[in-house]
């Protein structure tokens, strides 16, 4: 019997306010590095609304996706991690300490990031969303009928 594989699917954003400044959070589980907000999708979650919930329940943001702009494997933990870019709507930052320690926007550039990303995966997945010159289409569909519930491009 075929059984289907197990993989564990993350989205994070590159959130960027009016200012241009990079949203930045420090979690319990990586106390030594910031990164980019987001977390895991639950079972039948579109990937655009996992985020814009993630980044509510960690921040207190609201948030308003833009598009994907890389994809990234985790081989040892069998994780999927799908990147936006996002922008930035409205609130003021209110952590919820039981996963996040920090957050604040930040004057990120390529020249100081090493000042705050100190994973090598987590800095490429940063800087490659910065320089994104495009993005790319992301739908979530229903189907039986097919019904279109969203598209980002």
């Amino acid at each position: 019997m075929y059984t289907p594989p197990k993989h564990i699917i993350a989205v994070s954003a590159n959130v960027v306010n009016d200012q241009g400044h990079t949203l930045l959070v420090k979690t319990h589980l990586r106390p030594d590095t910031w990164e980019t907000p987001g977390g895991q999708v639950e079972a039948g979650e579109p990937l655009d609304q996992a985020l814009c919930r993630e980044i509510l329940e960690e921040t207190g943001l609201v948030i308003t996706p833009v598009g994907i702009t890389g994809v990234y494997y985790n081989a040892t933990k069998q994780l999927l991690s799908v990147v936006f870019k996002a922008e930035y709507v409205s609130g003021d930052i209110h952590i919820q300490p039981e996963e996040i320690r920090e957050a604040e926007f930040v004057a990120l550039t390529e020249h100081n990031i090493d000042q705050y990303i100190t994973r090598p995966h987590m800095k490429s997945r940063t800087i490659d969303c910065m320089k994104a010159k495009s993005i790319v289409p992301y739908e979530t569909w229903e189907v039986n009928p097919y019904n279109l519930i969203g598209r980002l491009f």
